[in-house]
């Protein structure tokens, strides 16, 4: 049976980004936060999270840090959706993060920033970005590395199905943002995450970027993500138009 938990902004379908203006504020700091707290409360009482506590200051350093450093050409992270990836790393602090289809390391950041650079608030064992696209690639470990000089995360140009499912260790939180060539599109990310399932340890997260306006393309994947046979518990965060659906092992 599919079950849908879900967290749904009062103002989700009115909070517009421009996705050529990455660093445009969209509404008061505090509001943001507000909202974003709201979302973190839904993810612990779910018992997905162990707590709603982040160091603001720190995310804050994070995100300066990528506004002063990053070449973004375009991007669909939204302010909130930014900190929420963020706080969830920054909570769960996942010893392994591998985020599949990072484009210039912006959504790779919003999570390796937990544990790299100014916003780091733990020690990971590892963070892997994956792009298939090398030019990409390259562009965001540029990127990263203004950041994070001390090398804690690192970039791979490859395709994101064969490298986790070579990937030796479990996997403590996923990310995924890639995007198959053609009509396939979004439905990649099914196949991304069968390759690494059994690589999952009881804990993990999955965090899966356009459950919102992706959400044809992911029917298969959220009902597979939603079925309590697959998965302890999965809710749809939507802050913003775009959505993040956040999964349990």
């Amino acid at each position: 049976m599919t079950i849908c938990r879900e967290f749904r902004a009062t103002d989700w379908d009115s909070y517009a980004m421009v996705y050529s203006e990455p660093h445009r504020e969209l509404e008061p700091a505090a509001q943001e936060a507000a909202v974003v707290d709201e979302a973190l409360t839904a993810l612990t009482e779910a018992g997905m999270l162990p707590h709603t506590e982040y160091d603001h200051g720190r995310f804050l350093a994070f995100r300066q840090a990528v506004r002063d450093h990053f070449e973004i050409p375009w991007t669909a992270i939204t302010p909130r959706l930014q900190r929420v990836i963020y706080a969830i790393n920054a909570i769960s602090q996942p010893p392994v993060m591998v985020a599949a289809g990072v484009f210039c390391g912006n959504t790779f950041i919003c999570n390796a920033g937990a544990a790299a650079g100014p916003g780091r608030c733990y020690d990971a064992r590892d963070l892997v970005g994956i792009e298939i696209k090398p030019e990409e690639a390259e562009r965001a470990a540029r990127n990263v590395a203004r950041i994070d000089p001390e090398g804690r995360a690192r970039i791979v140009a490859a395709d994101a199905v064969s490298f986790v499912a070579d990937y030796p260790d479990p996997i403590d939180l996923l990310y995924l943002d890639a995007s198959a060539e053609g009509e396939a599109g979004k439905t990649i990310y099914e196949d991304i995450l069968r390759a690494c399932y059994d690589r999952l340890p009881s804990g993990a997260l999955v965090l899966a970027h356009n459950s919102v306006n992706g959400g044809e393309k992911l029917k298969r994947y959220l009902s597979f993500v939603r079925d309590p046979g697959h998965f302890r518990t999965s809710m749809n965060i939507v802050v913003d138009k775009e959505g993040l659906e956040v999964s349990q092992r």
